[in-house]
């Protein structure tokens, strides 16, 4: 291990990746057959925005270690693609190591997580057998099982795995996977009472996870607090008539489960448009703008302190993470900034992009909470309120409270996507979509679905958007009607408001 990757290591531990990837080009330049320093460095690359670059360096690095046989740091870098998202590269290295070594557990396990995410149903399911035949005791591997089976809508397979986990007495982590994707089945199966005891099962288990302990439930609330007192129409129009020298994105948000996966995919079917998946690039801004105003201070009072200079700045932040991100794919398109949770950040957007456009995709809010309460989701500051089904509808309402407060507010242009519409009728929604963005509805549109294949999709509906569009999603809360009645208090306003009462 030389000096320059020790260095490398040190800064990386440090959080500081703009002095770990200068350590590891160091270190890779002084021996480029170092392959832990070229993962490294990819990392590194990865950590500074440099994604693309990043994720060939990783690439390449996995492979070498293939070839030299090193199959721990192999499944290294394959979890380490995964975490960038890089599943397409993670594919091509899982399968050479399969290929390579069969008995392999890891390896096969890692194929059948890589398979699943890509929409693979088939291969992941033959590796999560491989898997499972190597390792027969491992609990989480049969809930994954059961999981797969699931989105292969093998219920009746699914449904016997599940089942027997949860009589087994697993531990708290794999309870609450099994509860909940049992409650997928059982609700496919017809047994919609059965599913919501599932849900409820699992809900304190989540509590008790560290994954989701480590999240603050007041950091959303106290941001939208700030964002109602801080975003004012002055701040929000004060660059409206700016000619500013870089074009502004489109930006696709709502609230989970309201149909921004469904919009993203259409979209994406377009030559001329590139639609971004969750990449939390306003991020890139946010961060720049504490670099500009450094100290304490809100989001919104930093802003009000810039000048049209500084806004451009933080407008060339977001465009060197996009290219960073995607490179030369973005160029002469449009881009659809798809990040659902972005409503909490809509004063930001108008402030910087007054000259950009949202798409805000609307739901029956009770449906939105069966599906999200539903869903197995990652642990975030937001999926954290989604655990129990008193807080998903309370955190729904916070986000949809504040979405009614700044629509009024906001200067740049709106389209509402109503996921009930685009259910309906799929061509008038769509095509009125398309114009929005100054477009013609494209050939192939309708057949989205078929995209989703082999496609990395950031979303828990992944397995649904590989489906042609169906209705049974449309007024689902009817088979939970005794919980919703639960909630009913708290989502009034918002069905009353969106048109659903």
């Amino acid at each position: 291990m030389s000096e320059f990757f020790r260095s490398g290591l040190a800064a990386a531990q440090a959080r500081q990746p703009a002095e770990a990837l200068a350590w590891f080009e160091r270190a890779v330049a002084a021996d480029p057959a170092d392959t832990q320093a070229r993962a490294w460095l990819g990392q590194s690359l990865c950590a500074v925005g440099r994604r693309l670059e990043g994720v060939e360096a990783l690439r390449r690095a996995g492979g070498d270690l293939l070839d030299r046989g090193d199959l721990d740091k192999v499944c290294t870098v394959i979890g380490q693609l995964h975490g960038w998202g890089d599943f397409p590269g993670a594919l091509v290295l899982a399968r050479s190591a399969a290929a390579k070594a069969p008995e392999n557990l890891q390896v096969q396990h890692l194929l059948a997580i890589t398979c699943g995410q890509l929409n693979l149903t088939d291969e992941a399911l033959a590796a999560a057998e491989a898997a499972d035949a190597l390792a027969p005791g491992n609990v989480m591997l049969q809930v994954f099982r059961g999981a797969l089976e699931a989105d292969a809508r093998r219920f009746e397979a699914a449904r016997p795995r599940l089942e027997q986990v949860l009589a087994a007495s697993p531990g708290p982590r794999e309870a609450h996977r099994a509860h909940k994707e049992l409650a997928r089945v059982l609700d496919a199966l017809g047994d919609y009472a059965g599913a919501f005891a599932h849900l409820d099962a699992a809900a304190p288990l989540a509590q008790g996870l560290p994954e989701f302990q480590r999240h603050d439930p007041r950091f959303i609330p106290a941001m939208v607090s700030a964002n109602r007192q801080g975003f004012t129409p002055q701040l929000m129009g004060r660059w409206r008539a700016h000619a500013f020298d870089d074009p502004a994105p489109v930006f696709l948000l709502g609230f989970f489960r309201s149909g921004t996966t469904l919009a993203q995919q259409v979209l994406d079917v377009h030559p001329d448009v590139f639609v971004s998946d969750e990449a939390g690039l306003l991020g890139e801004v946010t961060r720049e703008l504490h670099a500009m105003v450094p100290g304490m201070g809100n989001i919104h009072s930093k802003l009000d302190r810039l000048d049209a200079a500084g806004v451009a700045e933080l407008r060339r932040a977001y465009w060197r993470a996009a290219q960073g991100r995607y490179g030369e794919a973005l160029q002469g398109r449009i881009l659809v900034d798809k990040f659902t949770l972005s409503t909490v950040d809509l004063g930001l957007i108008n402030t910087i992009f007054p000259d950009g456009k949202v798409i805000f995709a609307q739901r029956d809010p009770r449906d939105v909470c069966v599906s999200c309460y539903m869903q197995l989701m990652p642990p975030t500051p937001a999926t954290r309120h989604l655990q129990d089904w008193e807080g998903a509808a309370q955190f729904y309402a916070l986000v949809m409270d504040w979405w009614l407060f700044i629509r009024p507010r906001l200067t740049l242009p709106v389209f509402e996507l109503r996921y009930e519409a685009a259910v309906g009728d799929f061509e008038g929604t769509f095509q009125a979509a398309f114009e929005f963005l100054g477009l013609d509805r494209p050939e192939g549109a309708e057949t989205f679905y078929r995209n989703a294949r082999g496609r990395y999709v950031a979303s828990p509906s992944r397995n649904q958007v590989s489906q042609p569009i169906y209705g049974s999603s449309v007024a689902r809360w009817r088979r939970y009607e005794a919980p919703v009645a639960r909630i009913a208090d708290r989502l009034a306003p918002f069905v009353q408001a969106f048109g659903y009462a």
